[in-house]
Protein backbone atom coordinates (compact mmCIF):
# COMPACT_ATOMS: atom_id res chain seq x y z
CA UNK A 1 0.00 0.00 0.00
CA UNK A 2 2.86 2.38 0.83
CA UNK A 3 4.46 1.89 -2.62
CA UNK A 4 1.13 2.56 -4.32
CA UNK A 5 0.77 5.77 -2.30
CA UNK A 6 4.30 6.81 -3.31
CA UNK A 7 3.50 6.23 -7.00
CA UNK A 8 0.35 8.36 -6.74
CA UNK A 9 2.25 11.08 -4.88
CA UNK A 10 4.93 10.98 -7.56
CA UNK A 11 2.29 11.36 -10.30
CA UNK A 12 0.83 14.33 -8.45
CA UNK A 13 4.23 15.95 -7.98
CA UNK A 14 5.26 15.39 -11.59
CA UNK A 15 1.78 16.37 -12.76
CA UNK A 16 1.92 19.80 -11.16
CA UNK A 17 5.53 20.33 -12.30
CA UNK A 18 5.07 19.57 -16.02
CA UNK A 19 2.37 22.20 -16.78
CA UNK A 20 4.75 24.89 -15.53
CA UNK A 21 6.39 24.42 -18.93
CA UNK A 22 3.25 25.83 -20.55
CA UNK A 23 2.75 28.67 -18.09
CA UNK A 24 4.85 29.06 -14.97
CA UNK A 25 2.26 30.92 -12.97
CA UNK A 26 -0.99 29.00 -13.53
CA UNK A 27 0.17 25.87 -11.65
CA UNK A 28 1.77 28.04 -8.94
CA UNK A 29 -1.41 30.06 -8.47
CA UNK A 30 -3.61 26.96 -8.57
CA UNK A 31 -1.54 25.16 -5.93
CA UNK A 32 -1.31 28.34 -3.82
CA UNK A 33 -5.08 28.92 -3.93
CA UNK A 34 -5.92 25.28 -3.20
CA UNK A 35 -3.50 25.27 -0.27
CA UNK A 36 -4.97 28.52 1.04
CA UNK A 37 -8.67 27.76 0.69
CA UNK A 38 -9.06 23.95 0.67
CA UNK A 39 -7.60 20.87 2.28
CA UNK A 40 -6.70 19.35 -1.12
CA UNK A 41 -3.14 20.72 -0.95
CA UNK A 42 -0.94 21.13 2.10
CA UNK A 43 2.26 23.13 1.78
CA UNK A 44 5.03 23.11 4.34
CA UNK A 45 7.56 25.91 4.86
CA UNK A 46 9.19 27.39 2.84
CA UNK A 47 6.81 26.37 0.02
CA UNK A 48 3.77 27.78 1.82
CA UNK A 49 4.93 31.23 0.67
CA UNK A 50 2.87 30.74 -2.51
CA UNK A 51 -0.33 30.52 -0.44
CA UNK A 52 0.41 33.69 1.56
CA UNK A 53 -1.20 37.05 0.71
CA UNK A 54 1.98 38.43 -0.80
CA UNK A 55 2.71 35.18 -2.66
CA UNK A 56 -0.75 35.06 -4.24
CA UNK A 57 -0.56 38.76 -5.22
CA UNK A 58 2.90 38.44 -6.80
CA UNK A 59 1.96 35.27 -8.70
CA UNK A 60 -1.26 36.90 -9.95
CA UNK A 61 0.62 39.98 -11.22
CA UNK A 62 3.20 37.77 -12.95
CA UNK A 63 0.39 35.69 -14.47
CA UNK A 64 -1.29 38.79 -15.93
CA UNK A 65 2.03 39.88 -17.48
CA UNK A 66 2.56 36.36 -18.86
CA UNK A 67 -0.95 36.20 -20.35
CA UNK A 68 -0.45 39.56 -22.07
CA UNK A 69 3.04 38.78 -23.39
CA UNK A 70 2.20 35.28 -24.57
CA UNK A 71 -0.71 36.36 -26.79
CA UNK A 72 1.18 38.88 -28.93
CA UNK A 73 3.19 37.63 -31.94
CA UNK A 74 6.86 38.47 -31.55
CA UNK A 75 6.50 39.32 -27.87
CA UNK A 76 5.55 35.69 -27.24
CA UNK A 77 8.93 34.58 -28.60
CA UNK A 78 10.74 37.07 -26.35
CA UNK A 79 8.63 35.82 -23.45
CA UNK A 80 9.57 32.22 -24.26
CA UNK A 81 13.26 33.15 -24.07
CA UNK A 82 12.73 34.84 -20.68
CA UNK A 83 10.66 31.90 -19.45
CA UNK A 84 13.38 29.39 -20.42
CA UNK A 85 14.79 29.71 -16.91
CA UNK A 86 11.57 30.55 -15.07
CA UNK A 87 9.46 27.59 -16.17
CA UNK A 88 11.91 24.80 -15.26
CA UNK A 89 12.65 26.55 -11.95
CA UNK A 90 8.92 26.68 -11.26
CA UNK A 91 8.58 22.99 -12.15
CA UNK A 92 11.37 22.15 -9.71
CA UNK A 93 9.76 24.29 -6.99
CA UNK A 94 6.37 22.61 -7.52
CA UNK A 95 7.92 19.13 -7.45
CA UNK A 96 9.68 19.92 -4.19
CA UNK A 97 6.61 21.60 -2.69
CA UNK A 98 4.40 18.58 -3.27
CA UNK A 99 6.76 16.20 -1.49
CA UNK A 100 5.69 15.90 2.12
CA UNK A 101 8.39 13.33 2.85
CA UNK A 102 6.43 10.55 1.18
CA UNK A 103 8.44 10.25 -2.02
CA UNK A 104 11.66 9.51 -0.13
CA UNK A 105 13.73 10.94 -2.99
CA UNK A 106 16.80 13.14 -2.71
CA UNK A 107 15.92 16.80 -3.23
CA UNK A 108 18.36 17.07 -6.13
CA UNK A 109 16.56 14.26 -7.96
CA UNK A 110 13.22 15.98 -7.39
CA UNK A 111 14.68 19.24 -8.72
CA UNK A 112 15.99 17.47 -11.82
CA UNK A 113 12.69 15.66 -12.44
CA UNK A 114 10.43 18.68 -11.84
CA UNK A 115 12.68 21.08 -13.72
CA UNK A 116 13.26 18.55 -16.48
CA UNK A 117 9.56 17.90 -17.03
CA UNK A 118 8.73 21.61 -17.16
CA UNK A 119 11.78 22.19 -19.38
CA UNK A 120 10.72 19.51 -21.87
CA UNK A 121 7.19 20.91 -22.04
CA UNK A 122 8.58 24.45 -22.41
CA UNK A 123 11.02 23.41 -25.15
CA UNK A 124 8.22 21.68 -27.06
CA UNK A 125 6.04 24.78 -26.74
CA UNK A 126 8.90 27.09 -27.75
CA UNK A 127 9.63 24.99 -30.85
CA UNK A 128 5.98 24.75 -31.86
CA UNK A 129 5.16 28.44 -31.39
CA UNK A 130 7.13 29.72 -34.43
CA UNK A 131 5.36 27.10 -36.55
CA UNK A 132 2.03 28.48 -35.33
CA UNK A 133 3.15 32.06 -35.96
CA UNK A 134 4.33 31.36 -39.51
CA UNK A 135 1.47 29.05 -40.51
CA UNK A 136 -1.23 31.44 -39.25
CA UNK A 137 0.58 34.75 -39.88
CA UNK A 138 0.42 35.36 -36.12
CA UNK A 139 -3.36 35.18 -35.98
CA UNK A 140 -3.36 31.80 -34.22
CA UNK A 141 -1.01 32.80 -31.40
CA UNK A 142 -3.68 34.13 -29.04
CA UNK A 143 -5.83 31.03 -29.54
CA UNK A 144 -2.94 28.65 -29.03
CA UNK A 145 -1.84 30.61 -25.96
CA UNK A 146 -5.34 30.32 -24.52
CA UNK A 147 -5.38 26.56 -25.15
CA UNK A 148 -1.96 26.23 -23.47
CA UNK A 149 -3.22 28.13 -20.43
CA UNK A 150 -6.33 25.97 -20.12
CA UNK A 151 -4.13 22.88 -20.53
CA UNK A 152 -1.84 24.12 -17.74
CA UNK A 153 -4.82 24.62 -15.44
CA UNK A 154 -6.48 21.34 -16.43
CA UNK A 155 -3.32 19.27 -16.04
CA UNK A 156 -2.62 20.81 -12.64
CA UNK A 157 -6.13 20.04 -11.41
CA UNK A 158 -6.06 16.50 -12.83
CA UNK A 159 -2.69 15.90 -11.13
CA UNK A 160 -4.16 16.94 -7.79
CA UNK A 161 -7.62 15.39 -8.07
CA UNK A 162 -7.03 12.31 -10.28
CA UNK A 163 -3.29 11.65 -10.51
CA UNK A 164 -3.64 8.22 -12.14
CA UNK A 165 -5.71 9.72 -14.98
CA UNK A 166 -2.84 12.11 -15.60
CA UNK A 167 -0.84 9.37 -17.35
CA UNK A 168 -3.58 8.91 -19.93
CA UNK A 169 -3.99 12.67 -20.44
CA UNK A 170 -0.23 13.19 -20.89
CA UNK A 171 0.20 10.33 -23.35
CA UNK A 172 -2.77 11.48 -25.46
CA UNK A 173 -1.63 15.13 -25.38
CA UNK A 174 1.90 14.14 -26.36
CA UNK A 175 0.71 12.02 -29.29
CA UNK A 176 -1.68 14.71 -30.53
CA UNK A 177 1.03 17.36 -30.26
CA UNK A 178 3.60 15.28 -32.13
CA UNK A 179 1.10 14.45 -34.86
CA UNK A 180 0.10 18.11 -35.27
CA UNK A 181 3.73 19.26 -35.36
CA UNK A 182 4.68 16.55 -37.87
CA UNK A 183 1.79 17.54 -40.14
CA UNK A 184 2.79 21.22 -39.99
CA UNK A 185 6.41 20.53 -40.78
CA UNK A 186 5.73 18.03 -43.55
CA UNK A 187 3.17 20.15 -45.44
CA UNK A 188 4.54 21.66 -48.65
CA UNK A 189 5.14 25.39 -48.48
CA UNK A 190 2.83 27.49 -50.63
CA UNK A 191 4.10 30.61 -52.32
Amino acid sequence: MRNRRRRIDFLTAAGIAAPAGLNAYIPLLTVGLLARFTDLVTLQAPYDIISSDIGLIVITVLLVIELFADAIPGLDSVNDVVQTLVRPATGAFLMLSSDQGVLEMPALLEILIGGGLAGIVHATKALARPVVTVSTAGIGNAGVSTLENFAALGLTLVAILLPVALLIVLVVAFLVGIRWLFRRVSQPRRL
